[in-house]
């Protein structure tokens, strides 16, 4: 009877193991296409305000481009590296880059907390780079 009930355990164990690698594999599949996503959109607004697309995909180097594109002073790199601060910074920029391009505070608000959603709006959309 023991016996039985430990074969009955590893056979749910197994399958439990499957249904987690099964997860596990999808939320990648779905990590991978995100980021996909978000590169190429960056690499298109990027573009779109005359900068290098290849800026997008570089740390803290597509951070000062998306100070210059804002029209927000380069030091601000810096409070980019005061925890809290950057929060803040990060949604100030935002915003003003979404001004760059003709957008509202919301739409700035947007790209703060829905990125997946309006960088590619932004990259796709008829917004132009204003300056």
């Amino acid at each position: 009877m023991v016996n039985l009930m430990l074969g009955l355990v590893a056979l749910q164990d197994e399958d439990a193991g499957e249904a987690v690698g099964a997860f596990g594999g999808l939320f990648g599949f779905l990590s991978l296409v995100f980021f996909l996503l978000m590169v190429v959109a960056m690499w298109k607004i990027f573009v779109k305000a005359g900068k290098p697309g290849w800026a997008s995909i570089i740390p803290i180097y597509n951070l000062i481009v998306m100070l210059e594109i804002s029209g927000k002073p380069i030091w601000w790199i810096i409070l980019f590296f005061i925890p809290l601060v950057n929060f803040i910074v990060f949604i100030l920029v935002t915003i003003a880059f979404a001004g760059s391009f003709g957008k509202g505070a919301g739409f700035g608000l947007g790209l703060v907390f829905l990125p997946f959603v309006f960088f590619p709006l932004l990259a796709f959309g008829d917004a132009r780079y204003g300056g």
